[in-house]
């Protein structure tokens, strides 16, 4: 059995997920970039939530390791799509 402050977290992220495919499909806009981004930041937004106050256990400990590589790869997504939008001749002149 999880400790509950882990319940928590775990059931708000999956409850975050579920809800975000089901407004991108209802949206028609459900592509992985978008459900990446919104996981991403309902993922952050649980964290805080579920944070204990006075002590870091061991299990929340290892979230900086998810969260340190979800944001590489928002920034990797987030550079992709400006490289899309800046015209060539403005990136080499």
């Amino acid at each position: 059995m999880l400790p509950r402050r882990q319940r928590q977290f775990v059931y708000g992220q999956a409850g975050w997920m579920l809800g975000t495919i089901v407004t991108l499909t209802l949206l028609d806009a459900l592509t992985l970039e978008r459900f990446f981004v919104l996981s991403l930041v309902g993922f952050l937004i649980v964290v805080e939530l579920t944070a204990p106050r006075y002590l870091t256990l061991p299990w929340r400990a290892r979230l900086q390791w998810i969260t340190a590589a979800g944001l590489v790869v928002f920034a990797v997504l987030a550079v992709r799509r400006l490289l899309l939008l800046v015209p060539p001749e403005a990136l080499f002149s």
